[in-house]
């Protein structure tokens, strides 16, 4: 883990996502930095420097880096493609094509991202008597908050990969059961599975229909249109599976009380589909 200095310098005035999401980061990787807000950095000053002053982590000269997508560089982009794979590894540039990107481009452009926005709402209104650094630092608690979930999500995503592959390799039938609910998209979608089954959050367990593909939620097999939205009793009746409870109107995910039920389910559906 690189050794990250216990100050940081970033301008002072008005703050951004930018260098809001900036804090955030090196606060990730040294929970004791502590931060200054300034109009110009000292020729003396020891620490880290970004958004300001031209250096490594500024994109406000010209001749700023530019990812190869086109996409141009801001403050939190810069660190994060320094520091980012120490806390993601390989997922670091997909965390940055996802999170980072649009982040940076919205401050290079103005573009209006709903999350840049909210951060921007913590800056102090014009006729207020707030203290614009203490102000920034409750944005950045916000921002470690929301950053530091984002990246445990990758990662709890990284160690599901086990667990789901497992259960992908011991699949019958084209459906796939898991022991317990992990995220499971990226993983299951490699196989030719219709459905996964898991216990669900709410109790009992539930079935999902499995997409084409991550980027278009088309199911490979969705449930049948006549379940949809009905209510306990009548998708009973219609089934005879004795405890399936739940059939969501866009027909990817029903639930019921028992592991058989969910299956059975699932198993219907795919006999319904060649009737």
């Amino acid at each position: 883990m690189s050794i990250i200095p216990s100050v940081a310098m970033t301008h002072a005035g008005k703050f951004h996502a930018d260098d809001v999401f900036s804090a955030a980061l090196l606060r990730i990787l040294n929970p004791n930095i502590r931060f200054e807000r300034v109009l110009s950095v000292p020729e003396d000053f020891d620490g880290i420097v970004f958004d300001i002053g031209w250096g490594k982590f500024d994109h406000h000269q010209s001749g700023a880096p530019v990812r190869e997508n086109g996409v141009p560089y801001a403050a939190f982009g810069l660190l994060w493609k320094e520091f980012g794979s120490e806390l993601l590894g390989e997922e670091a540039d997909s965390f940055d094509e996802h999170f980072i990107q649009p982040l940076d481009l919205e401050d290079n452009t103005g573009c209006g991202h709903p999350l840049a926005c909210a951060i921007s709402a913590f800056n102090p209104c014009w006729d207020s008597d707030e203290d614009p650094n203490e102000n920034f630092l409750k944005a950045v608690d916000v921002a470690f908050a929301i950053l530091s979930r984002k990246i445990e999500e990758v990662n709890g995503i990284r160690r599901a990969g086990t667990l789901v592959n497992n259960a992908v390799k011991q699949m019958q039938d084209k459906i796939v059961i898991l022991e317990r609910f992990a995220p499971w998209k990226q993983f299951v979608i490699q196989s030719d599975a219709e459905f996964v089954v898991s216990p669900s959050h709410r109790g009992g367990f539930s079935a999902q229909g499995v997409p084409l593909t991550l980027q278009d939620n088309t199911l490979r097999l969705p449930f049948p249109k006549e379940w949809a939205g009905k209510p306990a009793d009548e998708l009973q009746k219609l089934t005879g599976i004795a405890t399936l409870r739940f059939c969501h109107n866009n027909r990817f995910l029903i639930s019921a009380d028992t592991l058989q039920d969910a299956v059975d389910a699932c198993k219907l559906t795919q006999k319904l589909s060649h009737i």
